[in-house]
């Protein structure tokens, strides 16, 4: 996902101006150590369930003052560095945008996103 290119778009959807007063944006990379003892990790192999995580962005996008969600998870074999989950939450105030947008993160790494990782 080109950020720019994104939030370009995303300030030529009508009524963006008239609504949007915060963007947040979330962008996952791969770590080069576990969260479970600081491990090397060589790659993880990320499965997303891209229809869920669609669904889940449309369900959010009904939570008070939320604009427009958009999300994009990298599937494959991908090593530290890489780009792994891009989420963009647009809304009206702070208070909702960032409570949506952790909700959202929060969601989709429990619920749509399979990731193991191979470790040294």
């Amino acid at each position: 996902m080109d950020i720019n290119k994104c939030l370009a778009e995303l300030k030529q959807s009508p009524g963006y101006a008239e609504n949007v007063g915060m963007t947040l944006i979330h962008h996952g990379t791969v770590r080069a150590w576990s969260r479970d003892g600081h491990k090397k990790v060589d790659c993880v192999h990320v499965t997303p369930n891209k229809e869920m995580i669609q669904d889940i962005c449309r369900e959010m996008e009904k939570e008070t003052g939320i604009f427009k969600i958009i999300a994009q998870a990298n599937e494959g074999t991908l090593k530290p560095g890489d780009d792994l989950l891009f989420l963009v939450v647009a809304g009206d105030i702070r208070e909702n945008v960032k409570k949506t947008f952790s909700d959202l993160l929060d969601r989709i790494k429990k619920e749509a996103v399979v990731k193991k990782e191979s470790l040294s």
